[in-house]
């Protein structure tokens, strides 16, 4: 049935640059300097290259890549891409050569547009030497390879006339999944998905509109940023501002003064650790607790965040623990929790202002149904739910009950309010040695502590679990001393037994882990989006648990993977 639905993100793009030509839509740092678009030298943009790409002679509904770090003409390839009839498929620009080459084979990709990457030279190893490139402003091209700029085709090609139209069912993008688990598997949304959450995201919270700010610097290639930042952008019509490089965030997020304001759970922890690296725990309690340099401080540490002016705050794709969730709270940033996944568009649930509960993910967003299976499992009925995985049909059908909910793979729970909260991931339980269930995750979030940036909760087949903890770089580099050593230890020991007390006896830690190397992106023990690849760093680890458990210490400074 071809439907059209009822707004799309190319509707809100013909929308503004209609009532707001002249407005600024997108800012985009260059070192010292910005260029500012507005809606209508957007548009006309999008409609050029959407030209150009209608002369490739591709079949209509083709696929075509973009592969680029956030940047305003990210926005607009998406939107080209789109108004020529095709299909995006967005590639994270920090993937190894392999996955890259995956993608672009898999998706069958006619073209791809290229920006800048975390490393051209290695990333462009899986480009196919006969695919056509097109390459953002800024971009340099691959050694030895014949590409189109951008801005040589845009100057030279007449804007394609009158308002493209696609269908409600029409495929709009493939994206592939992070990868937690194996090759990515190719997630197909529908522009009925992406026009839902762009209008719906929101649709609890306070009044949005074209005088609100958001600052883009999270991987557009993941559904959380391109659902919450921007298609909800080309809904409401507010301005982008975006982030150039993590050098430069300070001064971008300044620049941009957000009033909307999304992070993940291992940033929101990084922004916390930075302030309390100014300004110690106890002495910002006792600041708090007086009511004579309270609202001061509050606006002193906001502002030192860059978070002064933002009205809404938004965490997801991973559980944040509790105790940072009250800490930001306690500023006066009312944290609202969401949950979502790559087969949904991130459109699931959301938490509602006044009615948080620390700990929920919060209420089912318009339109969508919720349950717990028997099983403990999560099951969804979205309306922005997947088309199913790109050539899998297998997969597909496991992916669906009978009656066509959509199964999480999450555990979780539904209060008397019908709020959600996640328990942990089936697949991610593993049985102790006296054969008892562990779910990891809802110990994970128990162990937050300020040197402590991301862990690990292990121990399959052991008699008691482990937690593998990632000290924070400016930890790690205090802990050549002795002193710093023996205190970090003490407090680890204090958090342990608090855990400890809390969990049921074979869910207690027996042992904590320090490692001694940063978990990253680039080496593969983080999934773009700042997840552990929990398959991962186990096969690093559990070899090693015997050897720990032999020493019969409480905390243990790992040296290496030997």
């Amino acid at each position: 049935m071809n439907t059209l639905t009822t707004w799309t993100p190319l509707d809100g793009l013909y929308r503004w640059e209609r009532e707001q030509p002249e407005a600024v839509y997108l800012t985009q740092p260059h070192g010292d300097s910005v260029s500012a678009y507005t809606w209508a030298q957007v548009g006309d943009q999008v409609r050029r290259m959407a030209a150009h790409l209608g002369s490739l002679n591709l079949a209509p509904g083709s696929c075509i890549a973009l592969m680029s770090k956030n940047c305003a003409h990210w926005v607009m390839a998406d939107l080209a891409i789109w108004m020529a009839g095709h299909v995006s498929v967005p590639i994270y620009p920090s993937l190894n050569a392999e996955t890259v080459r995956y993608i672009l084979g898999h998706s069958e990709a006619g073209a791809l547009i290229l920006g800048q990457l975390d490393d051209l030279a290695q990333m462009s190893a899986g480009i196919p030497g006969e695919l056509p490139l097109i390459t953002l402003p800024g971009a340099p091209a691959p050694a030895g390879r014949a590409t189109q700029a951008w801005n040589d085709v845009i100057a030279v090609t007449p804007p394609q006339p009158g308002e493209t139209q696609r269908n409600a069912d029409d495929l709009a993008t493939l994206v592939y999944t992070s990868g937690s688990t194996g090759m990515p598997k190719g997630v197909m949304l529908s522009f009925a998905a992406v026009g839902t959450a762009g209008k719906d995201i929101f649709s609890t919270l306070a009044t949005l509109g074209p005088h609100d700010r958001m600052l883009s610097y999270l991987p557009l290639a993941h559904v959380f940023e391109r659902a919450v930042v921007m298609a909800s952008s080309l809904y409401y019509g507010y301005q982008l501002y975006f982030n150039e490089s993590l050098a430069t965030f300070a001064a971008d997020i300044k620049r941009a003064r957000p009033t909307l304001f999304q992070s993940v759970p291992r940033l929101w922890v990084k922004f916390q650790l930075g302030v309390l690296q100014k300004l110690p725990q106890e002495k910002l309690a006792a600041l708090l607790a007086d009511p004579h340099t309270a609202a001061a401080t509050r606006k002193q540490v906001l502002s030192q965040l860059g978070l002064d002016e933002v009205r809404v705050a938004i965490t997801g794709s991973a559980p944040l623990p509790p105790s940072v969730l009250q800490w930001y709270r306690d500023l006066g940033l009312e944290m609202l929790e969401g949950y979502g996944m790559s087969e949904d568009f991130a459109y699931s649930h959301m938490s509602q202002p006044g009615r948080c509960r620390v700990g929920s993910v919060g209420h089912p967003q318009l339109g969508v149904q919720g349950r717990i299976a028997d099983s403990g499992e999560i099951q969804i009925n979205s309306p922005t739910c997947m088309q199913g995985y790109y050539k899998d049909p297998e997969k597909t059908r496991e992916a669906f009950t009978d009656d066509g909910w959509f199964r999480t793979g999450d555990m979780g729970e539904i209060d008397e309010d019908g709020r959600l909260s996640i328990t942990g991931r089936l697949k991610e339980l593993f049985k102790s040695g006296k054969g008892k269930y562990v779910a990891p995750v809802p110990i994970e979030n128990k162990l937050a502590h300020p040197q402590v940036e991301v862990v690990c909760v292990t121990g399959s087949g052991q008699p008691q679990p482990i937690g593998l903890l990632m000290l924070n770089a400016e930890a790690q580099k205090n802990m050549a001393e002795q002193a710093a050593r023996e205190v970090l230890e003490q407090q680890l020991l204090a958090l342990m037994d608090q855990v400890n007390a809390t969990l049921d006896p074979h869910e207690r830690l027996d042992f904590l882990v320090i490692v001694d190397e940063q978990w990253t992106i680039a080496n593969g023990f983080l999934t773009p989006t700042m997840k552990i690849k929990r398959h991962v760093i186990e096969k690093r680890y559990d070899p090693q648990i015997e050897r720990w458990a032999a020493q019969k210490r409480p905390v243990i400074w790992a040296h290496g993977a030997s």
